[in-house]
């Protein structure tokens, strides 16, 4: 099987009216401040990322996105819409909770815009009191309707905790600070030892045995099929075929270990079974991902793919991953 993106990184479609102080990948796209959560934060958060993209015009810039955790996103400027499970709705500056995603979802911004974001674990909704996952799958809620507080929970207050002007760094420091208050406030204990063994071992290996790792953990599998489905929203099989599909969508925009490349392609049967699968998820053939600019799929892959490099220990937190070292 040839390796994803073969004979496509020459046709690579540009976005020079992109600017980010951040850094881009090959062909222009913005990158995120992204790095793992402070220690005592990594119960229950994935990832904090935060970007601030200038663009030329106040043309509108449509995209889409596939995200296999829940995601607080802080949106400081831009004008955004989503098309998510509930219809299309507009965006203002707003805190908001992302639902996973089972399939692309349609989201735009039109002109410059700033946002920060905390990806949360598997089976962090659960622990932190929110709504079932299973409910919010493919779905943008307002973070006032789930954790709405007085002091601060609702998101004109949480927004001006956050200097427009400041640092994305500085952003993520804040954004930190609010979740262990949240943390906090909702008594959370970390989610089930199991849930944060399945999601490393799906990084590591997409093609798993679900009757193997149920043995190998000396779980039952109908307790660890109800886990399942309380921490991602699905069965355990749909996480791995995402995460097979992520994966190599990671390789086509550019924000992925080459040297795992063949590795990605050989989890599916054959060129035809990928194709349908990529589809399923994104639909559009991986021809058409690969030369389709979509800025916010990139920083959603580049955030997940630098986790999964750290998680397998690949990668030390902090190092630059060696996507970034090649621009």
């Amino acid at each position: 099987m040839t390796r994803p993106g073969d004979g496509l990184k020459h046709e690579l479609t540009t976005n020079p009216q992109l600017r980010s102080a951040l850094g881009h990948t090959r062909n222009g796209e913005p990158l995120s401040n992204n790095r793992a959560p402070a220690p005592d934060l990594s119960p229950w958060v994935a990832r904090v990322y935060a970007t601030s993209v200038e663009v030329e015009d106040e043309s509108c810039i449509d995209c889409g996105m596939i995200a296999d955790t829940p995601v607080v996103r802080l949106l400081f400027k831009g004008d955004w819409y989503a098309n998510a499970r509930d219809g299309r709705r507009s965006y203002g500056p707003s805190a908001l909770l992302f639902g996973p995603q089972t399939k692309r979802m349609e989201v735009g911004v039109r002109g410059s815009f700033a946002t920060a974001s905390v990806a949360l674990k598997p089976g962090a909704v659960h622990a932190l009191k929110g709504p079932k996952v299973a409910d919010i799958l493919d779905r943008v809620l307002l973070y006032d309707d789930i954790y709405a507080h007085d002091d601060w929970g609702a998101s004109e207050q949480l927004l001006r905790w956050f200097d427009p002007a400041g640092s994305p760094e500085h952003w993520l420091r804040i954004i930190e600070n609010l979740m262990r208050q949240l943390i906090e406030r909702t008594g959370a204990q970390p989610p089930d030892p199991v849930i944060e063994a399945f999601d490393r071992a799906v990084f590591a290996d997409s093609n798993l045995s679900i009757g193997d790792f149920v043995r190998d953990h000396d779980i039952e599998r109908r307790r660890f099929e109800r886990l399942i489905k309380r921490a991602y929203g699905e069965s355990a099989t749909q996480v791995l075929r995402r995460a097979r599909a992520l994966d190599i969508a990671a390789h086509l925009r550019g924000v992925a270990d080459d040297a795992e490349a063949e590795e990605a392609a050989l989890k599916f049967f054959d060129q035809s079974h990928m194709i349908r699968e990529f589809k399923a998820f994104f639909d559009m053939t991986p021809r058409q991902f690969a030369i389709t600019p979509q800025p916010f799929m990139t920083l959603t892959l580049e955030a997940r793919q630098s986790r999964r490099l750290e998680v397998l220990g690949r990668a030390m937190p902090g190092e630059v991953p060696p996507w970034r070292e090649a621009d």
